[in-house]
């Protein structure tokens, strides 16, 4: 007698059979289980990717959240999930066409224990809300992540006030 066992929607499952509404749900799954690689994975290899408001200033250089999935991106979701061991996303509006484009209304949400950019840890916790503007290729791959969220907020709810 053979035995069925039914397949869990996981960021590996096939993409084809997903709407882009549930990749993206997906992904934001990835992300509140901190798997950077998974979240990336789900990604084509060239993803677009903006954190419209991210901006550290350095002595010699301005890093800004504008590049690629793959190398800012990354780089960005591993830094806060460092400085944010419990950093997490509670999805409040998510909807999606049938042209791939996706939508979603979340608040991220953690406690700091490290160095976030240029903010001293205070043991202060966030409630930022965002707003995400995703694209879901014909194959089933993210390849445009836009967020925007109001970083004087965040700032301010992690004690940092410094102005320059």
């Amino acid at each position: 007698m053979t035995e069925l066992t039914s397949v869990p929607v996981t960021p590996q499952a096939p993409a084809a059979n997903r709407t882009p509404v549930e990749i993206v749900t997906a992904f934001f799954d990835a992300y509140r289980a901190q798997d950077v690689e998974a979240m990336a994975d789900m990604c084509t290899d060239n993803a677009d990717f903006s954190y419209i408001p991210f901006e550290v200033w350095a002595k010699q250089r301005v890093m800004r959240g504008d590049g690629k999935v793959r190398t800012i991106g990354k780089v960005i979701w591993s830094g806060l999930i460092n400085a944010f061991p419990n950093l997490g996303n509670v999805i409040h509006h998510i909807d999606g066409n049938d042209e791939g484009d996706v939508v979603v209304a979340c608040d991220i949400t953690g406690t700091q224990q490290s160095a976030w950019a240029f903010i001293a840890p205070q043991g202060g916790s966030i409630v930022a809300p965002h707003l995400f503007i995703m694209h879901v290729d014909s194959d089933g791959l993210i390849d445009n992540i836009r967020a925007y969220w109001d970083n004087a907020s965040v700032c301010s709810q992690l004690g940092h006030f410094e102005v320059d």
